[in-house]
Order: structure tokens, then sequence, then C-alpha cells
């Protein structure tokens, strides 16, 4: 319309922007925009299996990528949904906070001069006075007003307080998270059997901090993980479903203190004064030994696997050895935890290491981590490297391979296994939790509650007749099929008292 300017488009927005249906909108928003970070592994969740994306659907995996679906909860988009939402939900508050305040102190409104225009109305004969009336009311919970010959009572604000209350929560848990992503951090990291961990940012694998997160603000732990078991079904239709996982590891609290025993489970994470650890993948580590041609040990440790296929846990590792002369040295590997033979190869069966086997992969070459590129650890670029064996027969451990041309040998000596873990702090868990507590409690409120009003008004006959209670009620909520029932005890209760009323002489 004519006149309509920026200021009144201003209002407009803000308006649209604070209104109830747009909150809950948001909120709908919101928890569809949560979706892909349940659906698609997370990279401070599941660095690995992000991994396993971009080897098996490269393109694809880079679409993803630009659209955040690695990191939903780092992503521009769902951040505008959630500041949308605590704008929204706090411009809805404050104003509905403020009228709900002033009805909880103003007084019921007098009753109605014809009661019987009420959806509710009946007449009770008897003497009456106004302050019983009154108090009867208020023994049955209402608020009460009361005049010359009238009453007038109301409740069911709960039901406003509840709506209000579940707003707040709301509100709480945005800012839980809030502070969470400001003094919280987590991070990741691969542990293989034998090997510890220290909670310091160097330790970590990947490190997310939050902007108020220094270095000395990680709690100084550490562990070691002893053993790591996994049990699976071994008969029936589920063979091969994993049943339990249990690593066992050593934790010292603080430096220098007694280490004590922990066994850390999928759903029982490591606390240490509020930092939690938490399992969230385990595969192989086996061991080799590279020895180059000139005879000196090139490379000797555990190489984490990746799983392609978690039925059966058959892994591929990749195995980089920069050290090893005359040239360098590149292995891809399968790692199989029971071997057994099949039509044009091997599988695994089973996923425990009931028959460990390794098939190697070897090349030499320039393997390009002297030119300053960043390098994934589980790929292997072969494009410019001199192949040498092209997948060899099984290797068991204790077993070697030797390279051909002098290169080498590789030997596979003994397994391990690694877990990977999440280590979070998040000092906006407990309220978040309180919050959740406090939004379910009080959406039961505003659901079960329900406004609603009562009249009574005492009507005197002429002479010395006896006295009419007219008692009307008003339903402010849709669908409440109660309030028939309590009215019609209103009016029995009324009726037997004035059945029990002495009669006057």
């Amino acid at each position: 319309p004519a006149g309509f300017g920026p200021v009144a488009w201003l209002r407009w927005g803000w308006r649209t922007l604070t209104s109830m249906r747009t909150a809950l909108i948001l909120l709908f928003l919101l928890a569809l925009a949560s979706v892909p970070g349940s659906v698609f592994p997370q990279r401070d969740i599941s660095p690995e299996k992000v991994a396993e994306y971009f080897r098996d659907s490269p393109t694809l995996a880079e679409w993803m990528d630009r659209l955040s679906l690695f990191d939903v909860f780092q992503a521009p988009w769902f951040a505008a949904i959630y500041l949308l939402l605590f704008v929204s939900l706090v411009g809805c508050v404050l104003p509905r906070s403020v009228t709900h305040y002033r009805e909880l102190r103003r007084r019921p409104p007098a009753a109605p001069r014809n009661l019987s225009r009420l959806p509710r109305h009946a007449v009770v004969e008897g003497e009456a006075d106004v302050a019983e009336l009154a108090a009867l009311l208020r023994r049955k919970g209402f608020r009460v007003s009361t005049g010359p010959d009238w009453v007038g009572a109301e409740k069911g604000y709960l039901r406003e307080t509840g709506n209000l209350l579940f707003h707040v929560a709301l509100v709480g848990i945005l800012v839980a998270v809030g502070v969470g992503a400001l003094y919280g951090y987590r991070g990741n990291v691969l542990v293989v059997e034998g090997e510890g961990f220290a909670n310091t940012v160097a330790a970590y694998d990947r490190y997310q901090p939050g902007q108020r997160v220094t270095a000395e603000s990680l709690e100084p732990f550490s562990f070691t993980l002893r053993d790591f078991q996994a049990t699976y079904q071994t008969a029936g239709e589920n063979q091969g479903q994993p049943l339990d996982y249990v690593a066992r590891l050593g934790v010292s609290d603080r430096p220098g203190a007694a280490e004590r025993p922990y066994d850390l489970k999928v759903n029982e994470p490591l606390n240490v004064h509020g930092t939690q650890t938490y399992l969230i993948n385990h595969g192989y580590a086996p061991v080799v030994k590279v020895t180059d041609g000139d005879g000196q040990v090139a490379y000797e440790g555990p190489v984490p696997c990746l799983p392609v296929d978690q039925r059966t846990l058959t892994s591929e590792c990749v195995i980089k050895v920069p050290d090893a002369r005359p040239e360098q040295l590149g292995f891809l590997a399968r790692f199989l935890p029971s071997t057994a033979s099949a039509e044009g190869g091997y599988v695994s069966v089973f996923p425990a290491a009931v028959n460990p086997t390794m098939q190697i992969w070897a090349f030499s070459g320039d393997l390009g981590l002297d030119d300053g590129v960043p390098q994934s650890v589980y790929q292997l670029d072969t494009d410019k490297l001199k192949p040498l064996v092209m997948q060899s027969e099984p290797l068991l451990p204790g077993q070697s391979l030797k390279l051909p041309d002098g290169a080498g040998t590789i030997a596979f000596t003994e397994v391990r296994e690694w877990i990977s873990l999440q280590i979070a702090y998040d000092p906006g868990r407990w309220p978040a939790l309180v919050s959740a507590v406090v939004a379910t409690v009080a959406l039961v409120l505003s659901l079960m509650v329900h406004r609603r009003r009562v009249w009574l008004r005492v009507r005197r006959a002429d002479g010395d007749g006896p006295a009419r209670i007219e008692v009307g009620g008003l339903s402010r909520t849709e669908g409440n099929t109660g309030f028939t029932q309590e009215f019609d005890e209103i009016v029995k209760t009324l009726r037997g008292r004035s059945a029990a009323a002495p009669a006057k002489e």
C-alpha cells in the first residue's frame, strides 16, 4: 500500500519473525536440518568414514562436502536456522511473559448479568452467602473475586505458564548449545593396542576447540589402551553380528596420579572431571616390518586399516616408507581377519581374527611426501610409481614377502586392534539436559491444563422465599471435555450444601 516504507517493512518483518507460527516452522526446520547429521558420517566424529566416502564416490563426496553434509552442525545454513530460531523465541516469549504477568495480577472478571447464556448453566435453590461461596471455590483451586451478590472464579493459568516455560526451555537449550560451542572442545584420536594418549592438543588426530578454549583448558589426563576385545555372534542367521565391545584402559586422572583400570564401552564413556571419552569405532592394525634394499629397517610398527566390509571387517591399509633406499616404497594391503579361499581369490568370512592374513601390492618411486603437499595417510597415489608386486599370496603372521629388483622385504609380524575415540568437553551438557526436562514438564502442563471460568450469582426472591444461586461456566480452551465433569461437581457440592443447611425458624 501507499506509504508502506522501510520502517513499516521492518515492523512487519519483526512481527512475522517473532510470531508463534514462525517459531514452530523454524523449530521444524532445525529438526529437519539435523537429519543429515545422523544419516551421513560427520568429519568431527568419524573422519575415517568420511575418507571412505571420498574414496568410493569422490564426485558425490565433493558435492556433499560443498553442502557441508559432512559438517552439518558447523554449516552456515544450520547456524542461520539456529540464530533465527533463537531470535524468534526470544521475541515471542518476552511480550507474552509480560502479558501473562498482567493476567496473573488481574482479578477474575465480574459475573455477567445473564448466566443462562453461557455454555454451562445451572440453578441451585437455597441460602447462600457470597463469602462462603468464594471460600468453596478457593478450596477447589480457583482464583476468586467477589461483588455484592456474585462470585467470579478462574483457574488454569498453568497452561500459559507451561507454554511460556516450554519456549524458555527451548531458549535454554539453544543457549546451552552456544555455551558448549564457545567453551567446549572435541577431538578424535585413533589409538592402537599397547599405545597411549595424553590429553594435549598435539596428541589429537582432529581437534575442534571452542572460541574461548586454550591449550591450558584441556583436562590433563592420560590413558593407555591395554587390550580391546570384540565379541561376535558365532552361529545362526546373525553370525558375525557384534555383541559387545570392551576397551580396557589404564587411566591416570592427572599427571603423577596412580593408574586405575577402566572398561570403556560404547554406551559407557570415560568421564574425567567432565571430559567425556567415547568409543566410536574399531578396526585392525597389523604390525609390519619393512627392510629396504640396503638391509636397513625402514619402517616397523602397526598400520591402522580401514574396514571396507563391516560384516566381515575386510580392511584396506596404506603403508608409506619414505626412508627406504635406494627408492621410496609404498604398499597397499588387504587385511582379512578370517581368511578362506573362494572362487577368484580369498575372502574373510568372519570379523574376528580367527585366521588373519595380509595381501600386498608393492610400489617403488617418489611418494611425493617431500613436495609439501598434504596427503592422506589412508590413500596412496600409484600413478607415478613403479609396480613391484601385484596382489601377493596371503601372508600369515610371521611370514614375509621378498620384493623384486633387490628393493627389500616386508614382513607381517602380528595383529593388533585399534579404536577410534571422540573426546569432548561440553559445559552446556547439563544445562541442556535440565532445559530438556523443563521443556517436557512444561509441554505436559500446556497440554493437560485448561483455562476455565465459573461465576455464581445470588438472586434473592421477594419476601421470605429461598434464594437462588445461578451457576455459569465457560471453558476458554477448545476440546476441554473434563470441564463438564468439574462443573457438575461444583453444582453437586452447592446442592449438597443447600440440603445440609438448617431450615430457618
